[in-house]
């Protein structure tokens, strides 16, 4: 008779200690009411697993495995994201193995191994109720996989569904129910791979919006610049640079960061674009949605890694693109090449080559990260020989120092002090203080060498500041949970610091730019005159867009901010709404599709190959 009720005591007692550590020490709390139908369901899975179990101690272990990873595992991430444990996390998980190091490795690892292995050993068949359970398993995953709207349906009429809103969808239902439908969301939901007349259609719109813009992306260049420029395609040196966690904490009144972190010389830089910003696709994490938007040209709109399931095709993105002009395109990034499918992406946005982690020289460490100065000096080292014979090139940079937890090295001591409570805080300010100081010496470097090149530096997203944004919270930047965000909170969360220095005529004032839309400013500022993918992009009239996953807001002509999180929509909300579905719809065709919105047109004649000597 005990050993029948040891799922119900384990059950109960494993549930009650991770609602506590949950509650207490994330400040993540399953709704009261949420509770019996969580514990009911974990219950079953409790009975389902102790019937497929071979001994009773092993049950115990991959039991308390279990619940750890939905109750714990969804705290942390609501934490430091917030958000829950998306299905799409487990394609990032090699990633996020990749970069984690010491003990938050075997923390994350071996639960995980541990999982794994002892279901594999303690499975076993011998009684009629291992049948009836694996019965069940079966059907319900087949279910889950084909028919997923048998459990959609019925489960979200009764509990609802906020498309933007994770964490509330997960407080409101539980671990176990919350993961059994996003598992079939995920399934349901699976990308729609346009025909010829859906995409053509959709691609027809969004042309149409662009032109209907009085002010373009191209007279936006010349406007913010005062001058002018030829209509001629005229070759032009590109640096981009994407600083890892980059923003100004001085945003952050309560907490008395002193001195003003931010370099002096970045400063005045920064006031001369009129202090603009990128609106950057992700918060905390996910850097390479933010590279997918600033080199293709395309907003992120789900909570996934665009680079891992989502770029299949080669795209003619903007590395692409100037590899047909005869550029030399390369991409740094001192960590190992695999993450984030970097490998794969680089070569299908038009890189190359790509220099990672091997091609450094790992001499200015701080901790596992290398130094900006020290990635800085070796990337032009590299590409000294093609600056050197002329040949043009872009030159595009993602820094690694800056992760959290922040780390200096003893060559870097505190600089910067604050009053905050949360400890990210200096941490991070003295950081962004070597980050800005280091940025300043190669730009000064490259607008030496090569004065009409253009640079562009820009923060991928913001930094995490403890959990739950407490950090952002103390200063009121932010609330600590995202339902209750205002609009211009959303604006904050995905705002950064980003520069972009058009050549002798100096930093650009652009305001706040959707990071997708960086790639069509960059092209005609180049005079780039011919049909790109970028076109599709273009901003519509008087608005910019800035998706999120399950929302977005416009910017307006005014400044002001309007939210768009369901219907009923404004007439604002209705266009963005509309043009980001025709959006979707080609971005698939083009990345995953079979490229009928593929721009036609007949390259020009290649000039005559310009020999250099690059060093690698």
């Amino acid at each position: 008779m005990l050993l029948k009720s040891l799922p119900l005591l384990s059950t109960t007692l494993f549930y009650g200690l991770y609602y506590l550590i949950s509650t207490f020490k994330f400040d993540v709390q399953i709704l009261t009411p949420s509770i019996p139908y969580d514990y009911l369901l974990q219950l079953v899975v409790a009975y389902l697993l102790y019937a497929l179990s071979r001994r009773v101690w092993i049950f115990l272990v991959i039991h308390a495995l279990l619940m750890g990873l939905l109750y714990i595992g969804n705290a942390v991430k609501i934490s430091f994201f917030g958000g829950p444990i998306m299905p799409d996390d487990v394609f990032a998980l090699q990633s996020l193995l990749l970069i984690l190091d010491g003990w938050q490795f075997f923390a994350a690892a071996i639960p995980l191994a541990a999982i794994a292995s002892l279901l594999l050993f303690n499975f076993s068949m011998r009684h009629w109720s291992a049948y009836l359970a694996s019965l069940i398993v079966i059907l319900l995953g087949i279910t889950i996989v084909y028919k997923p709207a048998t459990i959609l349906e019925p489960l979200d009429g009764y509990f609802g569904n906020s498309v933007w809103d994770q964490r509330s969808n997960y407080v409101w239902r539980g671990a176990t129910l919350y993961t059994l439908l996003e598992s079939a969301r995920h399934f349901g939901a699976a990308e729609v791979i346009p025909d010829a007349d859906m995409a053509q259609e959709a691609a027809d719109k969004l042309l149409a919006a662009g032109h209907a813009d009085s002010l373009s992306t191209a007279t936006m260049a010349v406007a913010f610049n005062e001058e002018a420029v030829a209509k001629t395609f005229t070759p032009r040196n590109i640096h981009i640079v994407l600083l890892e966690s980059f923003w100004d904490p001085n945003t952050l009144k309560k907490a008395r960061v002193k001195p003003y972190p931010l370099s002096p010389e970045f400063r005045e830089l920064w006031k001369s674009a009129g202090y603009s910003h990128a609106q950057v696709p992700v918060f905390g994490g996910f850097t390479a949605n933010s590279e997918f938007e600033v080199l293709c040209g395309f907003p992120v709109v789900k909570d996934a890694v665009k680079f891992e399931r989502q770029l299949l095709n080669d795209a003619p993105c903007l590395p692409h693109i100037l590899a047909d002009k005869d550029y030399r395109t390369i991409a740094s990034h001192p960590n190992v090449p695999v993450f984030w499918n970097r490998v794969n992406a680089y070569k299908r946005m038009g890189f190359q080559t790509y220099w990672s982690l091997e091609d450094f020289v790992q001499d200015d460490m701080n901790q596992e990260f290398l130094s900006d100065s020290s990635l800085y000096r070796q990337v032009l080292e590299k590409i000294s020989g093609a600056l050197d014979a002329g040949q043009p090139v872009l030159d595009y940079i993602v820094t690694y120092f800056g992760h959290w937890n922040y780390p200096l090295s003893e060559s870097r001591p505190n600089k910067i002090s604050s009053s905050s409570q949360v400890e990210e805080v200096s941490a991070y300010a003295n950081t962004v203080y070597y980050k800005s100081k280091e940025l300043m010496v190669f730009i000064n470097e490259v607008r030496k060498r090569d004065p009409e090149s253009i640079i562009v530096v820009f923060g991928d997203h913001l930094p995490f500041l403890g959990e739950n944004f407490s950090g952002y919270v103390e200063s009121s930047v932010l609330t600590a949970n995202r339902s209750d965000f205002s609009p211009t909170m959303f604006k904050d969360y995905v705002s950064t610091p980003m520069l972009i220095i058009d050549g002798k005529r100096g930093p650009v004032k652009f305001g706040s730019l959707p990071l997708y839309q960086v790639p069509k400013l960059l092209l005609d500022l180049l005079n780039f005159n011919e049909p790109s993918i970028m076109d599709y992009t273009a901003p519509l009239p008087n608005q910019r867009v800035r998706p999120l996953p399950g929302l977005h807001f416009n910017i307006l002509a005014d400044g002001a901010v309007e939210l768009c999180k369901e219907p009923p929509y404004s007439e604002a909300c209705q266009l963005s709404s509309r043009w980001l579905e025709d959006i979707s719809v080609v971005s698939n065709d083009l990345f995953m599709g079979r490229q009928f919105t593929r721009p036609k047109y007949t390259p020009e004649k290649p000039p005559v190959p310009i020999q250099t000597a690059v060093a690698i």
